[in-house]
């Protein structure tokens, strides 16, 4: 049974920084797909980072430069390291994890991953 369990969510100050992690089990960890995603209220679920099985990284445009997404194989753990945060990076943080094709890149859309976490909130104030 797959599970993810989000942590590491706050409240912060505009220019400051938190590190998300998702602690993983129930699967192969170093075989699956990873990502971030976030909603905030009234809008839909989005994409963040992903991480493919072989450490390839990809971010959403709004977050390049200032979010950096990993893994640690070892503690089955992924993280979100945030710097910069903007009042427009609250919303409730998601991970999210799937088996993908050997030839298809981790992504980030929702429908590409079946396996979701509960979320931790990140609240970003000015």
């Amino acid at each position: 049974q797959v599970r993810l369990e989000e942590s590491g969510g706050g409240s912060v100050q505009a220019e400051g920084s938190l590190r998300l992690a998702c602690e993983a089990s129930g699967f192969p960890f170093n075989n699956y797909c990873m990502a971030w995603f976030r909603q905030a209220p009234g809008n839909e679920r989005e994409g963040v980072a992903a991480i493919d099985r072989d450490g390839s990284t990809f971010y959403g445009d709004s977050v390049k430069g200032r979010f950096t997404i990993s893994k640690d194989n070892a503690a089955n753990t992924l993280y979100l390291q945030m710097n910069d945060l903007k009042p427009e990076d609250t919303a409730m943080y998601f991970c999210a994890a799937d088996l993908f094709p050997p030839t298809v890149p981790a992504g980030l859309t929702v429908r590409e991953y079946a396996n979701w976490g509960q979320g931790t909130q990140v609240t970003v104030s000015s």
